[in-house]
């Protein structure tokens, strides 16, 4: 087994890709991870900007976090309609373009690309933050951890879709079963104390009050909770990737998903409200709301270490729906050319290699940026996702529209949707606007215009290549061949052969700085090269020497090349590069590189005359 194969597993075939299409029990984990550990920082985020209200700010999480509910079950529905009509997958995007038009569904992608960098950072931060409240001296090493576990997740997500879900499933159900234990001990402790339980431990003291409530802390209070629904449409992204039947596979999913998050969502609230427990300060004695709920309902026991450590493992792996999503999502904006189409080829382990790797960088570099402090990213966290939500939605409009009567059921569920998630956009763009959120507003449209200036590339290329003219085998001429060499080797020798198989026309160009040298070589060319020419009664072959007093070498090749071509307008250039191939790849250090670099300027300088033909030496082992 080679290292390539034990790293990242063996080559699957593509007649493999159904056994490694997945059911809902692995889908929970691999599409659900975002929407489910959001639950742990979407809550936190909202008690947050709770703060300035003190003590008496904590009940209000209860009907806030009442709004986020009603808002998730409408997306629920909405998107339960999605899978169905589009099963094969592309959710926002491909709702969008079909039913309102390429431009809507562009922004859409935008958005939703953005918004994934945006998830694997948040997941992955938020898991650190949590792994800090439970070990205050690892704080230091935040940024460390946090692309520790990005890499870990790359290399896992290269494996294949199949084992990331058999990998993400026991921690992912062990957080669900630790917090529903936690929701249901302080549940009936509450009940026992008559609505007024009394924490295990003692919790941190809420500072005072410096404002009074208003509808604009409300609404901003509201908008960060509203990051608790992001990842909800990853499934209706994701739909080819459920083993058949494919639509209800992926609707069970989504369905046990929105049940989870919703009772934990519900549960964090009121056991926040009843136990009153609000945010912590992130850069000073930082503790999560789910470290202080743990520590009220049970102390700080087994239980307490456990639940913890699954909430770091499935904060930091929640950033696997943006792996499982961005992929999919950047393959079939390219299959529609408005992404480079390396991004639809599947790899080894029939994942979207190239996007998993881009989501890797950009998610590393967002990290680095902002220290990997959950808090500093959470500003900018949602508006590409409900900007998402709200043209899928009002694109699901149109389409039922469009099936003719009968489905004035779908066409109201999804038209409140998309004037729920229409208003939540704007309430959230406008609470975060000056926080941060201004950058994805610039960012958007970015992504927009580049993704528009990749399809007008292929097409314009498109336009010049494409040809319905029969070839003209009318007037052919054998090319005039150029073969630069340094000295006289067998790899020289085969190349010259090679030459004379193309054309009778051949030279060779010698660089040359030393008179020693010139005249060796000259001595060797005449031996080796012209003597068996004459005996062979071939054409000699033509020896340009240059000169170069400063040891400059591919200029003066390429400057040669480029004159012959300048005098001959009606001749193809043949340029034959000897190249030695070394058996180990770190020989390759031990030898220049010049044949590769030569290819590399004359592709860059060259023209249609100039034809370029690798002829490779094989090194024995």
């Amino acid at each position: 087994m080679s290292m390539i194969d034990f790293i990242l597993g063996r080559t699957l075939s593509s007649r493999d890709e159904r056994a490694e299409q997945i059911g809902p029990s692995a889908g929970v984990p691999i599409f659900g991870l975002d929407a489910l550990s959001s639950a742990a920082y979407g809550p936190e985020a909202a008690l947050t900007l709770l703060l300035p209200l003190g003590a008496s700010g904590v009940p209000y999480i209860l009907p806030v976090t009442g709004c986020i509910l009603v808002l998730l079950a409408i997306l629920y529905f909405s998107y339960r309609q999605t899978i169905a009509a589009y099963p094969n997958g592309g959710g926002s995007y491909t709702v969008a373009r079909e039913n309102i038009g390429e431009q809507a569904g562009l922004l859409s992608a935008s958005a939703l690309m953005i918004d994934y960098v945006l998830t694997a950072a948040v997941g992955i931060s938020a898991g650190v933050g949590a792994l800090v409240s439970a070990v205050p001296t690892l704080q230091s090493h935040t940024l460390a951890m946090c692309l520790g576990i990005l890499f870990i997740i790359m290399m896992i997500n290269l494996r294949g879709i199949k084992e990331a879900g058999a990998l993400f499933m026991v921690p992912t159900y062990l957080f669900v079963g630790c917090l529903f234990a936690m929701i249901a001990i302080g549940f009936i402790k509450t009940l026992a104390a008559g609505g007024h339980p009394v924490p295990v431990e003692a919790m941190p003291t809420l500072p005072s009050a410096t404002t009074v409530v208003s509808l604009w802390i409300l609404l901003k209070v509201f908008s960060s909770g509203c990051t608790a629904m992001t990842g909800v449409e990853a499934v209706s992204n994701g739909v080819r990737a459920f083993r058949e039947p494919t639509a209800p596979n992926a609707q069970r999913t989504l369905t046990i998903i929105i049940v989870i998050l919703a009772v934990l969502l519900a549960g964090i609230a009121y056991l926040a409200s009843v136990y009153g427990i609000g945010a912590t300060s992130p850069t000073k004695n930082y503790e999560s709301v789910l470290s202080m709920l743990l520590r009220a309902v049970s102390g700080k026991g087994i239980f307490y270490y456990v639940s913890i450590g699954s909430i770091l493992v499935v904060l930091s792996l929640s950033a696997n729906t943006a792996f499982a999503d961005f992929p999919r999502l950047c393959r079939i904006v390219a299959l529609d050319g408005y992404l480079p189409l390396s991004f639809s080829v599947a790899g080894r382990r029939l994942v979207y290699t190239e996007g998993i790797v881009v989501l890797t960088f950009l998610t590393a570099g967002l990290l680095i940026l902002f220290d990997g402090v959950t808090d500093r990213l959470i500003p900018l966290y949602a508006v590409g996702a409900f900007l998402a939500f709200t043209l899928s939605q009002a694109g699901m409009v149109l389409h039922w529209k469009r099936q003719g009567s009968g489905h004035w059921r779908n066409i109201a569920i999804n038209g409140l949707g998309s004037i729920a998630t229409g208003t939540a956009t704007i309430v959230i763009l406008s609470a975060k606007f000056m926080e941060g959120a201004w950058v994805t507003v610039i960012l958007i449209p970015i992504m927009l215009f580049v993704m528009i200036l990749v399809k007008r590339h292929y097409a314009e290329v498109e336009k010049e290549i494409s040809s319905q003219v029969p070839v003209d085998f009318a007037h052919l001429r054998a090319p005039l061949v150029l073969i630069p060499i340094a000295v006289w080797t067998k790899v020289s020798d085969k190349a010259l052969r090679f030459a004379y198989t193309l054309s009778q026309e051949v030279t060779a160009i010698h660089m040359t700085a030393e008179p020693e040298s010139e005249q060796v070589f000259e001595k060797n060319w005449q031996e080796f090269a012209m003597r068996p020419a004459e005996k062979a009664a071939l054409p000699t072959p033509q020896l340009v020497i240059l000169k170069s007093q400063y040891r400059h070498v591919l200029g003066p090749i390429v400057d040669y090349i480029l004159k012959v071509e300048r005098q001959n307008p009606d001749r193809q250039i043949a340029v034959v590069l000897p190249v030695l191939v070394e058996h180990h790849w770190y020989d390759y250090f031990l030898h220049n590189q010049r044949p590769a670099v030569l290819k590399a300027l004359l592709m860059l300088r060259g023209s249609q005359h100039i034809v370029i033909v690798n002829v490779p030496w094989y090194l024995s082992a």
